[in-house]
């Protein structure tokens, strides 16, 4: 195993990240922004150095600053998390270059699958069905042109290397389709650095499935199970569950084969997620694209399948066999060990947006925050009071998951979740999570990637405003278990004392500026 891994990222996934890199008996070097010097993130690490200014471009996304961090911390592995320098081929090679493990798969596997045009040509050779599509990113406005109308409208217009659905286009009529094409590029172009984009055809009303894989890179991958993301707002997703309810098993057999011969098709290591479009009235399935890095919503597999997805990623990383990886991490083969009891998990990402105005997002200083707990409860979560929300990233705070041995068992639980949030200061999604897990369609299992915009308005939402009194109450109750923590760190008879958050705070101001 590792001794020190850097972890190129901020928020919940640096935290959660951080956290497996202690349990498997390694130190943790974080790397923070000026928005970020007090973040959680920051406070859990063995190390922590900074970025630079806010601004992602100056900080997250510049690679030298991030390999300059961890050369100078003596870290021998970079986990990239998710998003900012997860998928990029030349970030990878770039730490293989310094002498660094990168935790994730290989560049030349990064490269094949980030690129959404490639990622369609490997799975037609892996034999998955591809929505119609370009086999090429456009060249030319008139070249587009002509394909659009061999594919037909209504038609998707996708960043070739992008992925969360940035920059990603509905074109209904060929009277929008210049204007729009034109402004996926831009979007493409300012968020990826690349502004290639293919077309598709448009499938309506279908379902998002995928599916988790783990390779080792020479060709044995497995698929630890599916997740429904249908339900999304803008291409992104804000609530997703697995295994996906109410598949046949014939679906679900063909969705996780298509997958393990895709990863197999990249050379795939390490973890990963092959995501599809699933037609409910014809049972067709449909290549979309591949995640190569740790997804958002890797709980729900972990909680249904009983393993630790970022132990096996750091596991394998170090040199551990694959398989051998998985199994240190909590997995049961079920070639071995046989199906496991059925399980049920649904996660909803609470962001920093106010849904009652349009979305805008929500930024200002947390006040109060009270995370859900109990039975069939998980929380992965970057936030707590005092942490200043900015606008500079993605307004994802906290997830919350519920699980149990049913998906009814599972709604419950998270729905009695959401209930017991509590984050003030800023506006947040919990109302519109709230909303979700009481709606029947939801409830029934009957959505799609369009359920958000068939069914949600803001005056349904059930937004509460918490009463000052609930707030006092509320600070009443921290303020009691602060003065009972300060308490049980007195002296005790034999005369020493516990180390408190404070000494660690100074420690790693003092490592910070050293």
């Amino acid at each position: 195993m590792f001794r020190r891994v850097l972890v190129a990222n901020r928020g919940e996934i640096a935290v959660r990240i951080i956290r497996a890199i202690h349990e498997v008996g390694a130190e943790a070097v974080a790397v923070y922004s000026d928005a970020d010097r007090t973040a959680r993130h920051v406070m859990l690490a063995d190390f922590a150095v900074r970025l630079g200014p806010a601004p992602a471009s100056l900080s997250y996304l510049d690679a030298s600053l991030v390999l300059a961090a961890a050369r100078n911390t003596g870290a021998e592995a970079v986990h990239p998390g998710y998003g900012f320098l997860s998928e990029r081929g030349a970030f990878a090679q770039a730490c293989l270059d310094a002498g660094l493990t990168f935790v994730g798969p290989s560049p030349a596997t990064l490269d094949a699958t980030g690129n959404k045009v490639e990622a369609r040509r490997l799975a037609k050779l892996a034999g998955a069905r591809l929505v119609p599509g370009t086999a090429n990113p456009v060249a030319t406005v008139a070249e587009a042109v002509q394909v659009a109308h061999d594919i037909g409208f209504p038609l998707l217009i996708k960043a070739a290397a992008g992925g969360g659905g940035k920059g990603m286009q509905i074109v209904e009529t060929n009277d929008a389709f210049a204007s729009t094409l034109a402004s996926a590029q831009r979007i493409a172009l300012a968020a990826f650095g690349d502004g290639s984009v293919y077309l598709e055809r448009l499938v309506r009303r279908p379902r998002h499935i995928e599916v988790q894989i783990f390779g080792d890179g020479a060709g044995d991958v497995i698929a630890l199970g599916d997740r429904d993301c249908s339900v999304q707002r803008r291409f992104q997703k804000v609530v997703e569950e697995a295994p996906a309810p109410g598949l046949t098993d014939a679906v679900r057999a063909r969705l996780a084969a298509d997958a393990i011969a895709i990863g197999k098709a990249s050379n795939y290591g390490g973890a990963g997620t092959v995501e599809f479009l699933f037609e409910p009235e014809t049972h067709e399935t449909y290549f979309l694209e591949v995640n190569a890095r740790l997804q958002v919503e890797h709980p729900v597999t972990e909680l249904v399948h009983g393993v630790d997805l970022v132990h096996a990623q750091l596991r394998f990383a170090s040199g551990t066999p694959m398989r051998d990886a998985l199994a240190q991490s909590g997995w049961r083969d079920p070639a071995n060990h046989g199906q496991p009891a059925p399980l049920h998990a649904i996660e909803a990402r609470i962001g920093a947006e106010d849904v009652a105005n349009g979305w805008a997002p929500s930024a200002g200083r947390i006040g109060i925050v009270r995370e859900p707990a109990g039975p069939g409860v998980r929380v992965d979560s970057a936030c707590e009071p005092g942490l200043e929300v900015g606008v500079h990233y993605d307004s994802l705070l906290s997830k919350v998951i519920g699980w149990g041995p049913t998906r009814e068992i599972a709604i419950a639980r998270l729905r009695r979740a959401l209930d017991e949030h509590v984050i003030t200061g800023i506006e947040t999604t919990l109302p519109f999570h709230r909303w979700i897990l009481r709606h029947q369609a939801f409830l029934s299992g009957d959505v799609s990637t369009d359920f958000v915009a068939e069914h949600w308005d803001p005056a349904q939402s059930g937004h509460q405003q918490l009463s000052s009194e609930v707030i006092d109450a509320i600070r009443m109750v921290s303020s009691r278990a602060r003065a009972n923590a300060l308490q049980s760190r007195r002296p005790d008879a034999a005369g020493t004392t516990a180390i408190s958050n404070w000494s660690q705070v100074a420690r790693r101001e003092a490592l910070r500026r050293g």
